[in-house]
């Protein structure tokens, strides 16, 4: 297992897609408090302007680049792939972290899927594919960060085409890590993120300040930081309302679902609610 600190390093470089707020942010912070290159990739404007600044504060001009970026259009991908690596040569930490939810049903509009799907699954898949080969080819350790959702294994109702997108990441990554380790030579690893509930843009709605039950995402990257170290490929990150023990017992409950012939999203059906909660509080 590569050694954390060989990735982390300050020749190396990190790019971030959706890095100008939130865990995208945070991250980059992370890195280039490392003394780490940065590259973030987000949508233009003000927001992107402003994390530019944030981060030429901590790391310096010279180790930062920002790049107006639709992650939802492979070309833009590419594009901001030439753009790095003519900067700063080679990428070691790729984090796909774009993430869009507005909300969905079934028979939402057309455009509500294809921005979700683009935003939060194609993104991962192209943004991976983009930069990969290149990452391999250097020889040097990297990193494949994948930001998913406990919604993309639980699935719960409502906003289908957000599980859906996250559900996709969770699939994806994994082929890619079970591809990377049987590629001889390889010494880029993939990771998913997996957070809790986190105070970002994505989640905070109409509320100013923090609720309790959330973690920041400065905490997140934290996390994220000390699962990477251990080596870890799911990286399931508890907040202040939901311990890991829970997550686990209703991703247990999901996968019985299948297993017992359960009717789908039995955890949300009222002719099971008492069983759920008997198998919640349950103690091995």
């Amino acid at each position: 297992m590569t050694d954390i600190q060989d990735i982390f390093k300050k020749s190396n470089v990190a790019v971030i897609t959706g890095g100008a707020s939130g865990i995208g942010l945070a991250a980059a912070k992370y890195f280039a408090g490392l003394g780490m290159s940065v590259a973030i990739a987000d949508l233009g404007g003000e927001r992107l302007a402003n994390a530019r600044a944030e981060l030429e504060a901590i790391a310096g001009e010279e180790r930062v680049m920002t790049v107006e970026t639709d992650v939802a259009q492979k070309e833009a991908l590419e594009a901001l792939e030439r753009a790095v690596l003519q900067r700063f040569g080679r990428v070691h930490v790729l984090m796909n972290n774009a993430g869009i939810g507005p909300e969905t049903s079934i028979f939402s509009p057309q455009t509500s899927w294809d921005a979700i799907l683009g935003v939060n699954l194609l993104a991962v898949i192209n943004g991976t594919r983009t930069f990969g080969p290149a990452m391999l080819a250097h020889g040097e350790p990297g990193l494949i960060i994948n930001t998913g959702s406990k919604q993309g294994i639980t699935t719960p109702p409502g906003n289908p085409a957000y599980n859906v997108s996250k559900a996709g990441v969770k699939v994806f990554t994994e082929a890619l890590q079970h591809e990377l380790r049987n590629t001889e030579g390889a010494k880029i690893s993939a990771h998913l993120l997996i957070p809790g509930f986190v105070f970002t843009g994505l989640t905070q709605g109409d509320r100013r300040e923090k609720p309790a039950g959330a973690w920041t995402a400065e905490q997140t990257v934290d996390f994220m930081v000390e699962s990477l170290t251990r080596g870890d490929f799911y990286i399931l990150c508890p907040d202040n309302d939901v311990a890991r023990p829970t997550d686990e017992r209703r991703m247990l409950w999901a996968a019985g679902d299948i297993i017992e012939n359960r009717p789908p999203l039995s955890r949300w059906h009222p002719d099971y609610a008492d069983k759920f909660k008997a198998f919640l509080e349950k103690k091995d």
